[in-house]
């Protein structure tokens, strides 16, 4: 008799033939897929005011590209692949190579993850970590329930404490040394 194993990984290839259909995200993350459920309307605002920002710095200065969700970000190398789909990403130019058609192949040098009650902990936890395994210098942590950003940034094994930054601060990114980001204009109602 044949007996089922519940806890074989989903693969890249699986994740490939998920059907099409703009109303369900999903996330490969460690062998299994998780629904990214619609962000809410205070979500796409301050993603909104986020890349209007990176995008006028960027694209200005011709830094790189910067993407919003949805867009796959692939990590990792053939059945151990896991994707991501991030609120922002920056990949800059000199590693302009990764971006590919069908997503991002390799670790962008920022990533911004808006939490909601049910991403907050993957976002905390497992992601934090993947970011840091895969080499992504910078990983902000956006929470609008707090008006907070926690900025991680690489350091020579993993993440470095977190630089807090409140609602009435200004956040200067480390890798774009001219964007200034007014939390006050990004969390304003």
């Amino acid at each position: 008799m044949t007996v089922a194993n519940p806890r074989i990984p989903y693969t890249y290839d699986d994740y490939c033939t998920l059907p099409e259909d703009m109303s369900r995200r999903y996330e490969l993350l460690h062998g299994d897929f998780y629904m990214v459920p619609a962000p809410t309307t205070r979500h796409q605002r301050i993603l909104s005011r986020l890349n209007s920002l990176f995008l006028a710095q960027v694209n200005g200065a011709c830094l790189g590209e910067v993407y919003f969700s949805p867009v796959d970000v692939i990590l990792g190398q053939g059945n151990a692949r896991e994707v991501v789909q991030p609120d922002l990403v920056f990949v800059a130019r000199e590693r302009a190579g990764i971006i590919k058609l069908h997503g991002i192949e390799g670790p962008p040098d920022l990533v911004v993850e808006i939490v909601s009650p049910g991403t907050a902990e993957r976002d905390r936890g497992y992601k934090l970590t993947m970011y840091a395994r895969y080499g992504i210098r910078e990983y902000w942590i956006v929470d609008p329930d707090l008006c907070v950003v926690d900025v991680y940034r690489a350091g020579a094994s993993g993440y470095l404490s977190p630089s807090r930054y409140n609602r009435d601060e200004i956040l200067m990114c480390s890798l774009l040394r001219d964007l200034q980001v007014s939390l006050t204009e990004v969390f304003a109602e």
